[in-house]
């Protein structure tokens, strides 16, 4: 049927709503944050002191986030942290270092947390309920929830008997904020996971313990293997999840611009000026789409190789 749609042309009468829809609700945000993106803020003139409604900016709104605004005095040159470039660069920095540790260590847990889920014992449904509880948690919750264990008074310093500014120090803030994201997210990757685990036929397993394969044989042979592609979607996943990550940090360190990733750059920057903020916003969603084409033609090219090869093998 669907083929006798496509040669009668009949299958664009139902597609374009759906074109349409996507068209106004995604086409014209886009298009509009561009324009946005290429004209001034008003504002105050500072050659003539009058106030102005824009007009075009150029590539100057880019140029402005993308380039360091440094000062040369005679041999020196300076590069103060106030200015776009450096905050820019800085929440960038931020951003991908806070993607890049809590996706590794999340994948990693979650493996764990799936394959112990996976297997069959007594009270398992009440165990992935209970690994579920933080995900599904509001943000907000978490992020005060964190805040107060990590205050200097708080759980943590108790615990470890140590007197250290969590929210307020750069790097302790910033791996007060790894923690709590982990804990957070680490449920959404392992129940991922545990749904590629289900996929795996125990026949699988049953034959390799015949053959003699010991179980790290059986993980690295069997469960690796068939568990990359979900593992890569829940990597793809949380990348980008990561790669916007803006209300945990801003709630939980009080907007501290040592854990200010690049979204809550773009909020803050809103209040500024729209247009700047839309050439920042542009800037964001160009480094996401690059990270997600790079995920998928390089790690999902892989998986597809893996796949090919499993079946031309069988």
């Amino acid at each position: 049927m669907a083929l006798e749609l496509r040669r009668s042309g009949k299958a664009w009468l139902f597609v374009t709503p759906v074109l349409i829809t996507l068209a106004v609700v995604v086409g014209y945000p886009v298009f509009r944050a561009l324009y946005m993106s290429f004209q001034k803020d008003p504002g105050l003139d500072p050659a003539t002191g009058m106030f102005v409604e824009g007009g075009s900016a150029g590539v100057s709104n880019y140029t402005h986030w993308l380039l360091q605004q440094c000062q040369a005095a005679g041999e020196t040159v300076s590069c103060p942290t106030g200015n776009l470039g450096s905050q820019f660069w800085l929440a960038i920095g931020v951003t991908l270092f806070f993607t890049v540790i809590t996706v590794t260590l999340e994948a990693t847990l979650g493996l764990g947390m799936a394959m112990v889920m996976g297997k069959t014992f007594k009270g398992r449904a009440l165990l992935r309920a209970a690994v579920l509880v933080p995900w599904a948690i509001p943000t907000a919750v978490t992020a005060r929830l964190w805040e107060f264990m990590f205050q200097y008074d708080g759980v943590v310093n108790r615990v470890f008997g140590t007197h250290i500014l969590w929210t307020s120090e750069a790097w302790p803030a910033r791996f007060a904020v790894i923690a709590a994201d982990v804990w957070k997210t680490t449920p959404f990757m392992a129940l991922l996971l545990l749904a590629g685990l289900q996929v795996i036929p125990a026949d699988v397993y049953e034959a390799a313990k015949v053959d003699g394969a010991s179980a790290w044989q059986r993980f690295t042979q069997i469960t690796l293997p068939l568990l990359k592609p979900a593992l890569l979607v829940a990597v793809l996943f949380r990348t980008m999840d990561g790669l916007r990550l803006y209300d945990l940090p801003a709630i939980m360190t009080l907007g501290n611009p040592s854990t200010r990733p690049i979204s809550a750059l773009v909020v803050e920057q809103v209040r500024q000026g729209p247009n700047s903020a839309a050439a920042l916003s542009t800037i964001t969603f160009l480094l996401i789409f690059a990270v997600a084409f790079l995920l998928v033609k390089v790690l999902g090219a892989n998986a597809v190789r893996t796949q090919e090869e499993q079946r031309e093998a069988h």
